[in-house]
């Protein structure tokens, strides 16, 4: 049974998609006039501010650009594809406009085009956040959680999580303590106001500074990523790194047994815990498959699926990081069926933790173990600092995080690194 559509934005951007018509004027710089924007924000609801009285002076909107709620409903028209620009005219794109007839087709373009849409609703300039410029794998990773969560999620873990993926890319070490501390407020701000765009689009609800994702937006979830269907067949395989013997390293995975192998990289990256640096091969034994490029002359991966090499009993070779050369053996030890209820791909077992990339192979990696195990060694402290850990003891080889590679198993589905 399909579920109803309950969602403020759907409803904004089918009124705006009429209003709209057959076409309206821009002004030079490709924004509605602001008389349109006076007329639109009561037409639409939008609750935008158009004069604001500061004391004894009177604050008025200048550019439509400055009202950030209908810009985002004029954005998600044109993620849509129902309305383009087009020189100084934004005009009807005639083909898509069945959509408007169709809630739940509107609400999918809406939800899958969603990474799109941080600039038009998020502060530009003095105070911008970095969620802003990362808009894309910081809104992923948001959608990530809650997905991955039985329940609601608390702003503040939400936060916390979006500051991490997007501040990796930066290197914050020179800012000053109020400096961070203004760039991490102005974060968790622009995190917060993505929760009430996922709200209004109906994918989340929230309350008590938490949030939780609708079964609406679980639907939308299950589509993106791709998800089989309830009595779709589902493959469960052992991933194993090989010539490991003294510390067994491996990951039990339920999948969909038709995954292409591109997706299937993607899996092996999440749940092991390496974080796709290098390039990789599949192996069935006589043909490599490997990424769409002539030099490497392997079969193109995104056309073949695993069912077409391995059947329950079957193997397939896996090799990552082509100095290091991490051997991974993929055993599909049985076939079963997917679940109503059941998230795909999940990993449901596994030992060890991920060796760090670059170690230098199996060898390096028993190396680095013994060095970080012996105080006394001459390289022990370089090793520690290698890491960029405080403590020897934050890497410990035998930890294995089981929610940890589920999370990155959903968030590495909505974005593959280096892609």
């Amino acid at each position: 049974m399909e579920l109803a559509v309950k969602s403020e934005l759907v409803e904004q951007v089918r009124a705006f998609t009429e209003w709209v018509g057959a076409g309206r004027k821009l002004t030079q710089t490709g924004r509605l006039t602001l008389a349109d924007a006076k007329t639109l924000v009561p037409l639409l609801g939008t609750g935008d501010v158009l004069e604001r009285t500061i004391g004894n002076h009177v604050y008025r909107a200048r550019s439509s650009e400055h009202l950030l709620d209908l810009m985002l409903v004029v954005e998600c028209a044109k993620v849509a594809r129902l309305v383009r620009k087009t020189g100084q005219r934004l005009v009807p794109v005639k083909k898509n406009q069945a959509l408007l007839d169709d809630p739940r087709k509107l609400w999918l373009a809406l939800f899958t085009g969603f990474d799109k849409l941080g600039e038009a609703f998020l502060h530009s300039g003095f105070g911008e956040s970095l969620l802003r410029p990362e808009f894309t794998h910081g809104s992923r990773a948001v959608l990530a959680s809650l997905y991955s969560a039985d329940g609601a999620v608390t702003f503040a873990s939400l936060c916390a999580t979006v500051w991490d993926v997007v501040s990796a890319p930066y290197v914050l070490e020179d800012l000053t303590e109020l400096q961070l501390e203004m760039l991490r407020s102005t974060n968790d701000r622009d995190t917060e106001e993505t929760l009430d765009v996922l709200r209004r689009l109906g994918v989340v609800t929230l309350e008590d500074k938490s949030a939780e994702m609708t079964e609406l937006g679980r639907s939308g979830m299950r589509r993106l990523l791709g998800e089989p269907d309830a009595g779709d067949p589902i493959y469960q395989v052992k991933i194993t790194l090989l010539d490991n013997e003294s510390l067994p390293v491996w990951r039990r995975v339920l999948v969909p047994s038709a995954i292409p192998l591109d997706r299937l990289h993607v899996v092996i990256q999440a749940a092991m815990g390496w974080e796709n640096y290098h390039l990789h091969y599949f192996l069935d034994g006589e043909t490599h498959y490997g990424e769409a490029e002539p030099e490497l002359q392997y079969r193109d991966e995104r056309k073949v699926r695993l069912d077409d090499l391995v059947k329950p009993g079957g193997r397939l070779l896996y090799n990552y990081d082509f100095g290091d050369s991490w051997d991974h053996e993929i055993l599909v030890e049985e076939a079963t069926v997917a679940t109503s209820d059941g998230r795909y791909p999940r990993c449901i077992a596994g030992e060890a933790a991920c060796p760090p990339e670059d170690v230098g192979g199996t060898g390096g990696y028993a190396r680095l173990i013994q060095i970080l195990g012996d105080p006394g060694h001459p390289e022990h402290q370089d090793m520690v600092g290698w890491l960029g850990l405080d403590d020897p003891g934050q890497f410990d080889p035998a930890h294995f995080d089981l929610d940890g590679a589920n999370q990155r198993l959903t968030l590495g589905d909505l974005y593959r690194p280096n892609a």
